[in-house]
């Protein structure tokens, strides 16, 4: 099973450790910087690897030449966005496998807040890594891709059982939230799980990770019935000041 450490940086990043006990690998998922990435690795004994990026933005992949530098690690990242990943070694996409020691990641094409987004699904250890593409309560701004494009990224996420632990690269989950609450005030579970969220922030704890059956139940974007219904929310949710 994967050991997974969620490393807080800059001012709402998450990058994470995922080691595999048996064989010693550890892989670091979208950091975007690499000193704490490494003190906490270091911090553990453990010998970071590999490098798994989901897409190209700065704050995923500024980390990458630092812990290559430092670690010899590969770096695997989106095959549409190679030429846009710091030291790529391996260029993935739908239907490929991202080995761990023993755990295998499955990779999806989940094109939309960037054109080339990927997303690497831990069947055996019920682990996703969305990048940003799925957010608690949210879903990535539409910057390269479409409505269309998120609605069925969403839906290829959400169809994951829903154990599934869902370790997103922001703590955005307040902000989602208010704005998932205007959507469907009447939702008793997304009332109840809201008060939780606030408990949680209010005691400095992080709202990540969480499972995908808390958003089939609660995330208006995953409960979108139609592709236009999900544009109207992420148009909405792009000007939200609540």
């Amino acid at each position: 099973m994967l050991e997974v450490i969620q490393i807080p940086v800059l001012s709402d990043n998450y990058v994470y450790l995922a080691h595999d006990s048996e064989t010693g690998e550890t892989a670091v998922i979208d950091p975007a910087v690499a000193e704490p990435v490494l003190e906490a690795a270091a911090a553990r004994g453990w010998t970071i690897t590999q490098i798994l990026n989901t897409h190209w933005h700065p704050d995923h992949v500024g980390g990458n030449a630092a812990i290559v530098a430092a670690t010899g690690a590969k770096v695997t990242g989106p095959k549409a966005e190679a030429e846009r990943i710091p030291g790529i070694s391996r260029a993935v996409g739908e239907g490929d496998m991202v080995a761990v020691g023993n755990s295998v990641a499955r990779v999806f094409d989940v094109a939309a807040h960037t054109a080339g987004h990927i997303a690497y699904v831990f069947d055996d250890d019920g682990v996703l890594f969305p990048g940003d593409t799925l957010f608690a309560l949210g879903c990535g701004r539409l910057f390269e891709g479409s409505p269309l494009q998120m609605y069925a990224a969403l839906g290829k996420l959400a169809a994951l059982p829903g154990e599934t632990l869902v370790y997103c690269a922001h703590e955005y989950t307040q902000s989602n939230a208010r704005f998932a609450i205007t959507v469907e005030p009447d939702n008793a579970a997304l009332v109840a799980r809201v008060a939780a969220i606030d408990a949680a922030r209010a005691k400095g704890l992080p709202t990540v990770p969480f499972t995908i059956s808390e958003e089939r139940a609660t995330n208006p974007f995953v409960r979108a019935a139609s592709v236009a219904d999900l544009a109207e929310r992420r148009a909405a949710k792009d000007v939200f000041r609540g």
